[in-house]
């Protein structure tokens, strides 16, 4: 009877799980798909509709005057509205932006001085003229097609190769890697100190780095920066420089990593330390040889946070590292190909995926660690 009792509830946890699923991975889907969707087609339709013909309207143009040729006395410009080969099929066709959609295809439209032209459904283009074609360049057709999906590299293509995108790769990893070491390593020291030391006001500190943990970082960003300059300008020493950055991620980073390496550390057998005391053991000994060896799960734990934190920090390296061509880091980089005005965002979707790259192999690298880590002191 209890189990089914329980079966309802159970069904229904799973199909909440499912949906939660279903919420996170769409829009990571979405923006899969859109990083190799054609930037025409992804400005105007959604993801959604990337396998299905899209309906824009397209500028063509005709050949130019001097292809013309005359026949019983008139004079004709043939060809075909698609520039790149590809197969069109176009719906309307007109002679202004503001009514592209005109005529039908396949109907003759008349122009000035008793010409006419016709465009047919695969793109085809007939304009004829008693009188000459003069000028230099042809003229515009406006047309509404329908385009085909198209797919390709092209986002990828224009991200990787984007100027400086190596050298910013490169600083990312200059900020990041450090800036995850130094705060395990203090916050370690600290997390065993405040678990098996005894020492007075323990339990202030405790409650101190709790308190820290609210603290908000933009907060901070400024009155750091200057503390900074200030001590720089004493040394002779500038400001914004990897040293800087270091030291300001990894003040961030330390609250949650004692608070959670402590949880870890404080829920270790107290018989091991105990054991390892008797036998003439130090505590520098017991930190290193026992301790840091058995909290290797929230150790990694944390490198998890605090790399996928600093990888995809941008606004902590702008304020103390700057826009400098030798000083941006990956994020700033790619902030930069959308343009001044955010214009050419299509290059986002692919950015995003190339961004996330070192972040997603450091993940399932240490995610088996990540789950054990994080429920540390949990169960005494």
């Amino acid at each position: 009877m209890s189990k089914l009792r329980r079966s309802p509830l159970t069904i229904l946890v799973h199909i909440s799980v499912l949906l939660i699923v279903i919420l996170w991975t769409m829009p990571t889907a979405g923006l899969l798909i859109s990083s190799f969707r054609d930037k025409s087609q992804l400005a105007i339709t959604g993801w959604w509709t990337s396998l299905s013909a899209s309906e824009q309207n397209l500028i063509g143009r005709t050949e130019d005057p001097d292809t013309q040729i005359e026949k019983d006395g008139v004079y004709i410009l043939q060809g075909n509205l698609s520039e790149d080969g590809e197969p069109l099929h176009v719906a309307q066709f007109g002679w202004s932006s503001r009514d592209p959609a005109a005529y039908t295809a396949g109907e003759v439209a008349p122009m000035r001085k008793g010409g006419t032209l016709t465009v047919t459904t695969d793109g085809q283009y007939t304009m004829t003229s008693p009188e000459p074609f003069t000028g230099s360049r042809g003229k515009r057709i406006f047309y509404t097609a329908e385009v085909p999906p198209k797919f390709g590299l092209d986002n990828y293509v224009e991200v990787l190769t984007a100027e400086g995108i190596g050298q910013s790769f490169i600083n990312s990893l200059t900020v990041t890697i450090p800036a995850t070491i130094i705060p395990i390593l203090i916050a370690a020291f600290a997390a065993y100190a405040l678990s098996w030391m005894r020492m007075p006001g323990r339990s202030l500190l405790i409650a101190v780095v709790v308190g820290l943990l609210v603290v908000p970082l933009q907060m901070s960003l400024i009155p750091l920066l200057r503390l900074y300059n200030d001590i720089g300008a004493f040394f002779g020493v500038g400001a914004k420089t990897y040293l800087g950055i270091w030291l300001a991620h990894t003040g961030f980073g330390l609250p949650l990593a004692i608070y959670l390496l402590r949880n870890y550390i404080s829920g270790l057998p107290k018989e091991i330390i105990e054991s390892a005391k008797v036998d003439g053991a130090n505590d520098f000994e017991i930190f290193v040889r026992i301790v840091l060896p058995l909290s290797f799960p929230a150790l990694a734990s944390f490198a998890i946070f605090q790399f996928l934190w600093v990888w995809n920090d941008l606004l902590v390296a702008t304020v103390f590292l700057g826009n400098g061509e030798n000083e941006l880091v990956l994020t700033g980089r790619l902030r930069e190909l959308l343009g001044s005005r955010g214009g050419n965002w299509e290059i986002l979707t692919a950015s995003a995926f190339v961004s996330i790259a070192v972040p997603l192999t450091v993940f399932f690298s240490l995610q088996r660690y990540l789950v054990r880590g994080l429920l540390a002191g949990s169960v005494k």
